[in-house]
């Protein structure tokens, strides 16, 4: 089997959220609604002779506060490749290499809710702490996913410094098994960092690094660049690239995300 990690659109749908309380400066998101959706797209050969191609388009919707955010994501998920092509954990799980079969459908709904740890003050970071649950609702006879439940455990850290912002994430997952196979548990992270170049444009790079959910496996690794500019003052567009450094991750991928702040505040 070989894996593949389908992770920086997660990691950038967490971080694009802190870092606009950053750019707002003292305006507050106290009880207010945004809605997001965009594409993300990945292939990648994984070290077989053919690629396999994953295509997820989520569509999500976040209340946030001062100090706390929810967060609920439904996706559509499209998974084509050689063999039987599993999701796992944010891997792709591939097994014995045949005929290419396309799977598409309802993804796996992701609900997460995160609270201030540490609010950000003279030198001490921003750190928020929270659990996300992955729920099975993929089909899993498609492939699209293992039809359990995942439970995730996650502090997200940030720094700004003038125009500069340093950010990184910490978590563990508790990997739903399938009848029939036994997934590892994994530990997760991502550091990087963001630059202002204007008050409506900002562009960052980050690392993310994850176990793999199988023993004797490549642990996934990739780097993701992006852009994120302000499209009007509750409106963001944010475009990005990333590429895999290991047999578990895609060779390449990229997409984009746009997300709106809906209007009045509730209170």
């Amino acid at each position: 089997m070989i894996k593949t990690n389908r992770y920086a659109i997660s990691t950038l749908a967490t971080f694009l959220g802190l870092l606009a309380g950053n750019a707002d400066g003292a305006e507050s998101n106290e009880g207010r609604f945004s809605l997001s959706t965009g594409f993300d797209y990945s292939s990648g050969k994984y070290g077989t002779s053919s690629s396999t191609d994953i295509l997820y388009i989520p569509v999500s919707v976040k209340y946030e506060t001062d100090s706390a955010r929810f967060k609920l994501t439904v996706p559509y998920v499209r998974i084509s490749g050689a063999g039987k092509v599993v999701s796992a954990g944010d891997q792709i799980v591939l097994g014995n290499t045949g005929n290419r079969r396309t799977g598409s459908g309802l993804g796996d709904v992701v609900v997460s809710a995160f609270g201030t740890l540490i609010p950000e003050a003279g030198k001490l970071p921003l750190i928020d702490v929270g659990v996300k649950i992955k729920f099975g609702t993929a089909d899993e006879t498609k492939g699209l996913g293992t039809g359990e439940n995942d439970y995730s455990l996650q502090a997200d850290i940030t720094k700004t410094y003038d125009k500069l912002t340093a950010f990184a994430t910490l978590g563990y997952k508790w990997v739903g098994d399938p009848p029939g196979v036994t997934f590892n548990n994994v530990a997760y992270g991502e550091v990087g960092g963001a630059y202002k170049f204007t008050s409506l444009t900002s562009a960052g790079i980050f690392i993310d690094y994850r176990q793999a959910v199988l023993p004797g496996r490549d642990d996934p690794r990739e780097l993701t660049l992006y852009a994120n500019h302000k499209l009007s003052p509750d409106l963001s567009l944010i475009v990005y690239i990333y590429g895999g450094f290991s047999n578990s991750s895609p060779d390449t991928g990229g997409g984009l995300q746009i997300a709106y702040r809906l209007n009045p505040r509730v209170r």
